[in-house]
């Protein structure tokens, strides 16, 4: 069978996902809180609803090149009553043989639906391919278990005809300052910049179109076959784009981002005319003497590097008046021993401190000998009200109670606007300390010593507007849907959680926004390694006003036993989670369906990261006896 692409697309959405655990950088925020409360839910249980990949290998099959074993798939999928339905039974089978217990946790599935795939070429343009669009409903109708609906449309390309019509035209283009992004690559997965500045694009129309066209014919079925849907994600991940988005996730430069466009640019004059209300008192919090809002255009320049008319002008990755103290260290402990601290100290005072519990997965895989991901740090000095000069910061590691150790030392500059040259600031004694332990491996990643940093206030104003943008596409994409019979289904996003990824600079996406309550949309996350099974994604979330939330993808990044399995997935029930996805590969008959496989893919033969090991412990899991 031809491979269908969505399945790279899906494989490169989380491998987006996974990319802080996987790559050279440093973790996320500090911990907020050393208690989590369980959060008040839903009622009923968590729903397991893996993502099976039964589009390619089943939904868009017109001709197929089957061996003779999984012939009788394509009569399933293809004819008048063509459907996955039995697809994506035989596949659920094989994890949760017939006559066993359901376990804990029911078990279903979740649908994803690439919304620009729907469309077929026609002598009267683009138009809906209600073939695929009733397989689609189909599926759902003749499946007897409860789903999730994926209503997927994101950068990642799903290789849909439409795609590239669309790519033709820049207004559905996202834009840095230096213009429109042209189609770039995720490892082999090619990459489409859209837009999302504004919602009078074609791109946003299509993708309109194909929402109302699936669930128009979705609320045509019987409502007891309707009532099987027991949530709606949407789009799958938004958020800001760059320039080279494989290897441009972190604080390199030069620093690019979107949207510069027109219409973006203009929005956010509007944006600070309606916080600011006046011109003058806007210029009294920037320091500024613009004589209108029409004069203000988004910071785009680096001070370093290129010339400036005004201050205000000056962008990069702390410009916002926050720098990362980060890095990694690796202590042999005996098993069960509490996490170390990492103590920051600016000229002698005491900062912060810090646990060693983010995954650095770059870590392990240059030292496998530490058998364990989890030895990155992070705190966040915000240095927006800091004095300029130059500054002394220590990092020490508290090994045991009261035992400190220093890592190193960095010298960084807090600049003024005028870049006047920066004076020592006086420093203080910082406590005793002891010779560190010989199994002691550490290393601080940022900041990097004699390193320059400006604040400019104009920053944090664009990045929370840039957010906005988000949440409001977030938002007219929900209308959408609530104009449907499913308007009272519950809505979630389908968001990555940056700050537990170590080599991201979040502002650069500016999502977070969108993972704080939006009206009735309710959150939905993509976990993986520690955020799936640790506390830095639950420590966050009982931070949050959230009342419940969906994991959307998921994978720990290590193999693990059945009772561990069990233990992650009672974490993320009692805490609110109401469904939880994960990759599951298409089987027919027990047999495995030659396709385009993920590489995150819980399944016997997938043996990255544990993948085979952790499917025989979710089968364990959701074949045992409830308790």
């Amino acid at each position: 069978m031809n491979s269908y692409q969505t399945d790279r697309t899906i494989t490169a959405v989380i491998s987006v996902a996974a990319c802080g655990v996987l790559v050279a950088g440093i973790v996320g925020h500090a911990l907020l809180s050393s208690h989590i409360a369980p959060r008040a839910h839903k009622a009923g249980p968590m729903l397991l609803a893996p993502m099976i990949g039964v589009i390619d290998s089943c939904i868009v099959a017109q001709h197929s090149a089957l061996t003779q074993d999984l012939a009788s798939l394509q009569a399933t999928c293809t004819g008048p009553n063509g459907s996955a339905a039995a697809l994506v039974e035989s596949t659920l089978l094989a994890l949760q043989p017939r006559g066993k217990s359901l376990g804990a946790y029911p078990l279903g599935y979740t649908l994803p639906v690439p919304l620009l795939q729907l469309f077929r070429p026609s002598a009267a343009g683009w138009i809906i391919d209600q073939e695929l669009v009733q397989r689609l409903v189909r599926t759902v109708r003749d499946t007897d278990r409860p789903l999730i609906l994926y209503l997927f449309s994101t950068h990642f390309s799903t290789d849909a005809p439409l795609e590239r019509a669309l790519a033709n035209d820049p207004a559905n283009l996202a834009q840095t300052r230096d213009g429109p992004l042209a189609q770039g690559r995720y490892y082999d997965t090619p990459l489409n910049n859209w837009s999302f500045a504004n919602t009078q694009t074609e791109l946003t129309a299509r993708r309109v179109e194909a929402t109302k066209a699936l669930l128009d014919a979705m609320c045509q079925i019987p409502a007891e076959d309707i009532a099987k849907i027991r949530g709606v994600t949407l789009l799958g991940e938004l958020h800001h784009l760059f320039p080279d988005f494989e290897a441009g996730m972190g604080f390199s430069t030069p620093y690019r981002v979107t949207d510069y466009s027109p219409q973006s640019s203009e929005s956010f004059r509007k944006f600070l005319k309606k916080e600011f209300l006046r011109i003058e008192q806007l210029n009294r919090v920037l320091g500024t003497d613009y004589t209108s809002f029409e004069e203000i255009q988004p910071p785009s320049r680096d001070i370093r590097t290129e010339p400036l008319r005004r201050f205000a002008e000056h962008i990069d990755s702390f410009a916002h008046g926050t720098l990362p103290v980060a890095g990694w260290a690796y202590l042999k402990q005996t098993a069960g021993a509490p996490s170390a601290w990492v103590h920051v100290y600016r000229n002698g005072t005491f900062v912060g401190k810090t646990q060693v519990n983010q995954g650095r997965q770059d870590v392990l895989a240059a030292k496998p000998e530490f058998g364990d991901a989890i030895t990155g740090w992070r705190l966040d000095l915000d240095f927006r009200r800091l004095p300029t000069g130059l500054h002394r910061i220590d990092v020490l590691l508290e090994q045991r109670p009261g035992q400190l150790t220093p890592l190193g030392t960095r010298h960084i500059a807090l600049m003024d606007r005028f870049q006047t040259t920066p004076k020592a600031m006086p420093q203080r004694q910082l406590p005793a300390f002891a010779p560190a332990d010989v199994t002691l491996q550490a290393h601080i990643d940022f900041p990097t010593d004699q390193s320059a940093y400006y604040f400019n206030p104009l920053v944090p104003l664009w990045h929370a507007f840039r957010g906005q943008q988000v949440v409001d596409y977030l938002k007219f994409f929900d209308g959408v849907v609530n104009q449907s019979c499913l308007a009272g289904t519950p809505h979630y996003t389908h968001q990555i959680i940056p700050f537990t990824n170590p080599s991201w600079d979040a502002n650069k996406y500016a999502i977070q926004a969108s993972l704080q309550p939006i009206g009735d949309i309710r959150l939905g996350v993509s976990l993986y390694g520690d955020a799936a099974y640790g506390d830095t994604f639950t420590r966050w979330y009982a931070k949050t006003s959230h009342r419940g939330y969906g994991v959307t993808e998921f994978h720990p990044l290590k193999a693990m036993n059945a009772p561990a399995v069990q233990r992650m997935l009672s974490q993320h029930a009692l805490h609110g989670a109401e469904f939880l996805s994960f990759f599951l590969e298409p089987r027919w008959n027990g047999k495995l369906v030659a396709r385009n496989h993920n590489l995150f893919s819980f399944d016997p033969d997938n043996k990255q990261y544990g993948s085979d090991r952790l499917y025989e412990s979710m089968r364990k899991v959701t074949t045992q006896s409830r308790p």
